[in-house]
């Protein structure tokens, strides 16, 4: 099997440090193309050297336009603005993406879908392969407990985390929504202040906590009197996510147009 030849975003990041280690051990991967914001410290050093596993002749360049004709797929990690800008990039250079960034507005995710269209994409708020196989089963989960049961997401991240509630927690979120045929812009109890009077019932609440180094958390509570079901997973350290898009990123060359997610990434769709 050919190495696919991977442009990773945000680079010298937390999350793209792990990406460059991952891709660039990985036996089907290599890193042929590092970028990071205008300005940013970390400009033209090797991005082996940032990310500590020393060099592997990959300069991190100010914009991913100097990389990406050297790569097969795009990973970007970044934040919603300048995931608009890397899709306008790649959709110009005709070179798929792997899209984890979370926050993005639904003018923002119209706009990559437009740049990426006529390509294979995958966007998902999470890439783990533990919170794809959550999601189906919470969609089981939720058709099968009625709104008897009521529906809580609890989610946890570390203290540098700047949207909230994560785009895992609104996955899920929806996901149940979905399955109880509510929609969870409407039924979504995002706050709880005051006295907010008795729970209305087949609403979702959905609650963010902030705090230390927490990698993710997310739990799912149906409580109906006389029973609860917690299904819940938790990820202690950011290499589950690395690894899963890289999965994704291999996966994705070479598929036929469309938008695709981690379930399609797994089969499990």
């Amino acid at each position: 099997m050919k190495a696919v030849r991977v442009a990773i975003t945000g680079a010298a990041g937390r999350m793209g440090q792990r990406l460059v280690t991952l891709a660039h051990q990985g036996e089907h991967t290599v890193v042929t193309g590092a970028s990071e914001a205008s300005g940013h410290g970390k400009i033209s050093h090797d991005a082996g050297l940032v990310a500590g596993i020393g060099e592997i002749g990959v300069t991190i360049s100010p914009d991913l336009s100097h990389d990406i004709g050297r790569a097969d797929v795009v990973i970007d990690f970044s934040v919603p603005e300048a995931s608009v800008r890397h899709a306008r990039l790649a959709g110009e250079a005709r070179v798929p993406m792997v899209i984890g960034t979370t926050g993005l507005s639904a003018a923002q995710n119209a706009a990559i879908a437009e740049s990426l269209s006529g390509l294979p994409y995958v966007q998902a708020p999470n890439m783990s392969v533990g919170i794809t196989l959550l999601l189906t089963l919470l969609d089981t989960a939720a058709r099968t407990l009625t709104d008897e049961y009521d529906i809580e997401i609890v989610e946890m991240h570390h203290r540098h985390k700047i949207d909230a509630p994560s785009g895992t927690a609104l996955r899920l979120g929806e996901v149940v929504a979905r399955a109880r045929g509510v929609d969870l812009e409407k039924d979504g109890v995002f706050t709880r202040h005051g006295h907010t009077g008795p729970r209305a019932r087949g609403s979702i609440g959905l609650q963010t906590l902030r705090g230390g180094d927490v990698a993710g958390d997310h739990l799912v509570i149906f409580a109906a009197d006389g029973e609860r079901v917690e299904i819940g997973h938790r990820a202690s350290g950011r290499d589950t996510f690395a690894m899963g898009a890289i999965r994704a990123a291999c996966w994705v060359v070479g598929r036929a147009p469309g938008h695709y997610d981690m379930q399609d990434v797994l089969g499990l769709r």
